[in-house]
């Protein structure tokens, strides 16, 4: 096991707060999480020590005891009950054994009690940094400090609210709401029509400024608000029109959300996303976020997504050595939203031509193949496209056509330059083929690869521009500074690609640097990458790819740091302390954050600007102290891209400059 952060004096009695100290060892500094109850605040220290057999966090202590082991970065407040006597030592019972389980746990326990450890490890597991569960729980406490005029803030040491059993209605009975503001789930928050309670009830399918019919489902207490099923619009807000809902599933399939809403109010709500998410989890103060940029559309909003993975459950009846069997073809599809149960969905209309094909195919296979199956299974579809210039010999053409003669899937599509032949690739060891303005991509069919090819030329070409620092000859508007190449500003000309994955931004941007380095931890996705690069008819000096060890990603790189600039395009979960130590430790001239969670991204990157080893100065907090030499950035650019239209999902790029340069 790792070892765990700075030195902490915490007064806890609560047995499951180790497990969930172990599972967030990644984030960084202090922050009150809502609805998580009180704070016991620690005071950091020096001291360091571990223990393989028994790491210094789970040694046996009385509260008050100090949490060992040294880490550079500083933890964020952790949300504790405290002890009604913070001198009873923790006992056996309460001491987490290393291997994950409780002394005495091959006893039987009390079912109850199962039952509320059960959900107690459920909510230390959602409620983990940039979760919707806690970016649900920062837009509500916003709502309802506005509702209340409170002042509270995300700094503020409250209980959680707790909610009103006497005043509220009962699960089961329908309700009208009026919808107050959207949040950054895509989830609707509201709150009772003609009724003084100030209750927050959470729904889909909702906009601000509508009235709906609502079913109340659950009273959280815990986290003080309500959940609630869409049942209809009994008053329309201004911004929804249904006329332009084209999905006969919408508001009961969980894949979109917006479908009632004009584009445009969708990127603006993608835009306040954006905005939310650094003030929420940057921990940065307001002067050094820059102005959010508006969030870039996608070309296409329907017809767009290239992989979809439909699914169905398996056959009721025992499970046991797999006796129970479908008596017919199961329900395909998506989950129904807020149930776990498969809707059953012919077609997706945003998904591409040839996706929406495979999917009709698929269906077709297993109307006759259904009897074959005795579990539950995910079906991909996966575009893939061959193509054929059109200066081509036409024998070369008729070569393709008659290759994909037996594909129940083709789309044809031309250009003035070219012929691309669309087909659905089902096979998760199958290798599809994606085209971003003149690049190829092949990539495995089941691994990650972006979904919306329309926006991703769009996409890479804004990344170009802003990849190196602005300058007369630079293309970037989005400040008004320019840096010339100095002694002390040389010329950035090498690239270093993190979690590269099969290469996108090290292909599409090796034009322009000297040198560029791939590196991701997965050697199928180096060997993928490599192949792209000679696909691509890029030599290794100009596209080099290295499969490197998570601990270890830039020891391998020689590129001079003043001289380079790192693109970062992490997971969901985005990057984990010791990357981030790595990062600030080589201190790269300049750094481009890409993430599919702009609330990953904004909690990383409060790191990056404070710094984790620099002197203390603009963006530490006050009274932290200098732990040595060591690289802060500041924000050059923030704005989303929006590459799941009718969702509300958003991706983050942000630009950042080495505090000096």
């Amino acid at each position: 096991m790792s070892r765990l952060g700075s030195s902490l004096t915490i007064a806890t009695r609560a047995p499951g707060f180790w497990r969930y100290l172990a599972s967030t060892r990644h984030l960084y500094h202090a922050r009150l999480t809502p609805g998580r109850g009180l704070i016991r605040e620690a005071h950091s220290t020096a001291s360091s020590s571990s223990s393989r057999a028994q790491p210094a966090a789970f040694s046996r202590a009385t509260p008050g005891a100090k949490l060992g082991a040294e880490n550079p970065l500083s933890f964020r407040k952790f949300v504790v009950m405290a002890t009604e006597n913070p001198s009873t030592p923790i006992t056996a019972s309460q001491t987490p054994n290393p291997h994950g389980k409780r002394p005495g746990s091959h006893q039987k326990p009390h079912q109850g009690k199962k039952r509320h450890n059960k959900k107690a490890r459920k909510r230390e597991r959602d409620m983990q940094t940039g979760s919707t569960e806690e970016v649900l729980a920062f837009d509500i406490r916003d709502l309802r400090a506005s509702l209340t005029g409170s002042e509270e803030t995300a700094e503020t040491e409250t209980a959680p609210a707790t909610v009103e059993d006497e005043s509220l209605p009962a699960p089961g009975s329908e309700i009208l709401l009026n919808v107050v503001e959207l949040s950054s789930t895509g989830d609707a928050l509201a709150v009772q029509k003609d009724s003084s309670s100030k209750q927050i009830y959470v729904l889909p399918f909702a906009v601000h400024g509508d009235t709906v019919k609502a079913k109340v489902y659950r009273h959280l207490r815990e986290e003080g608000y309500t959940v609630a099923d869409f049942i209809s619009v009994v008053s329309p807000a201004p911004i929804r029109d249904d006329s332009r809902v084209q999905c006969p599933y919408f508001s009961k399939c969980s894949g979109c959300q917006f479908q009632m809403l004009d584009y445009a109010d969708q990127l603006a709500h993608k835009k306040r996303i954006v905005e939310r998410a650094f003030a929420h989890f940057s921990e940065l103060p307001p002067e050094l976020i820059p102005v959010i940029g508006d969030t870039i559309g996608s070309p296409l909003q329907y017809s767009y997504r290239t992989k979809l993975t439909p699914h169905f459950d398996g056959p009721a009846g025992p499970r046991r050595n797999n006796t129970a069997k479908f008596t017919q073809r199961p329900d395909i599809g998506f989950m129904l939203k807020g149930k776990r149960t498969t809707l059953d969905i012919e077609d997706c209309p945003i998904a591409t031509d040839a996706v929406r094909q495979g999917m009709k195919s698929e269906r077709e296979r297993m109307d006759r193949d259904f009897a074959n199956y005795k579990k539950g299974a995910t079906i991909l579809l996966r575009e893939s496209t061959k193509r054929v210039p059109k200066n081509s010999p036409p024998s070369e053409i008729e070569e393709a056509e008659k290759a994909l003669s037996s594909n129940p899937v083709v789309v044809k599509t031309e250009t003035e330059t070219h012929v691309d032949y669309k087909t659905c690739v089902t096979d998760n060891n199958g290798t599809s083929t994606e085209y971003i303005g003149d690049y190829v991509f092949h990539n495995p069919a089941g691994s990650f690869f972006q979904n919306n090819n329309s926006i991703l030329p769009v996409f890479t070409d804004y990344i170009r521009q802003h990849i190196l620092p602005p300058s007369s000859s630079s293309p970037s508007t989005t400040t008004t500074t320019t840096t010339t190449p100095s002694p002390a500003n040389p010329p950035i000309k090498y690239l270093i690609d993190a979690y590269s994955g099969s290469g996108l931004f090290t292909i599409t941007l090796s034009s322009l640097f000297q040198g560029s380095t791939g590196i991701d931890i997965a050697e199928s996705s180096i060997q993928f990458a490599s192949t792209n690069a000679r696909a691509n008819n890029l030599p290794p000096s100009q596209a080099n790819f290295i499969a490197a060890d998570a601990g270890e990603l830039f020891k391998s790189i020689t590129y001079p740091a003043d001289e380079t600039v790192v693109v970062l395009d992490p997971p969901r979960k985005g990057c984990d302390a010791s990357f981030l130590k790595q990062l600030l430790q080589f201190a790269p001239r300049r750094v481009v954050y890409v993430s599919c969670n702009v609330h990953t991204q904004a909690r990383d990157i409060g790191v990056l600007v404070r710094g984790i080893e620099g002197e203390a100065g603009e963006g530490q907090r006050e009274g932290e102290k200098e732990r040595g030499k060591g690289a802060r950035y500041t924000i050059e650019s923030l704005r989303g891209f929006d590459f799941f239209p009718q969702t509300g999902h958003v991706e983050g790029v942000a630009v950042l400059n080495r505090v000096g340069t």
